[in-house]
């Protein structure tokens, strides 16, 4: 099974836990106003590339990733579930850590045929970092052009299947920095035994220049970044949630 790539990064350190080999795969439904790799939408792009060819180049640095492991990012992970199957099947074989970024997107429970696969892929799986790009139904059609129902059942499965999660979420100025939200979205969270981190990441314009070399206007132009000292201060308000929902069980 052919996987269509955007990039490999071979030591990635922001990513899952410890260094890691990350494959950063083409195509994605979601166009987040925010988004640092546009370059990465189109899903007819990248470079073809079989599993076995991707695991090679993880273990010419193999040593490098004790504590680490393989995480696939994009684009959309998730729109390419037979690809992970193949990569993630040869990495369980040889005892390396899979991890999953994703947005949750591709996520319908009413398509049985894609549910046995993503089941299969969970096996093979020990941790999705779920982004969720905004709360609130409406704020995230808006911010993503995507609605955020089926990404929000999509929590509810991995905790049914036993996958760990981490949670990230990026704070844009105006956008998604309201504590309403962020104190909704740690309440929603809350409730889920798989959690096991949280990640707050301020909103950064160094995506910006890629827009312009694409030809594509920057949505968020004139935006600043998010002040990193802000970044505690959110997060708190996400933890009160989070703590609001464990103290009424």
């Amino acid at each position: 099974m052919q996987g269509r790539i955007h990039s490999l990064e071979s030591f990635g350190t922001v990513d899952g836990p410890g260094t890691r080999f990350v494959v950063f795969v083409q195509g994605c439904p979601m166009r987040c106003a925010y988004c640092h790799n546009p370059d990465t939408w189109a899903m007819n792009g990248g470079t073809l590339m079989e599993a076995e060819e991707i695991f090679e180049q993880y273990k010419r640095n193999e040593p490098f990733y004790k504590g680490g492991g393989i995480t696939v990012t994009g684009g959309e992970p998730l729109m390419q579930v037979d690809f992970l199957i193949d990569l993630f099947t040869i990495a369980k074989a040889n005892n390396v850590h899979t991890c999953i970024d994703t947005s949750g997107i591709a996520y319908k429970p009413t398509n049985t045929a894609f549910i046995e696969k993503l089941d299969k892929l969970m096996t093979l799986t020990d941790l999705v970092m779920l982004d969720i790009k905004h709360i609130d139904p409406a704020k995230h059609l808006e911010l993503t052009k995507q609605p955020n129902e089926g990404i929000l059942a999509f929590v509810s499965y991995l905790e049914e299947k036993g996958v760990d999660m981490w949670i990230r979420h990026v704070v844009v100025p105006g956008i998604t920095d309201d504590d309403k939200y962020l104190f909704d979205l740690g309440y929603f969270i809350g409730q889920f035994k798989n959690l096991k981190a949280l990640d707050v990441l301020p909103y950064h314009t160094m995506g910006e220049n890629k827009y312009e070399k694409l030809g594509i206007e920057y949505p968020l132009k004139g935006v600043p970044p998010m002040e990193k000292s802000k970044i505690v201060e959110k997060k708190a308000v996400i933890l009160d949630g989070i703590r609001k929902r464990r103290s009424e069980k």
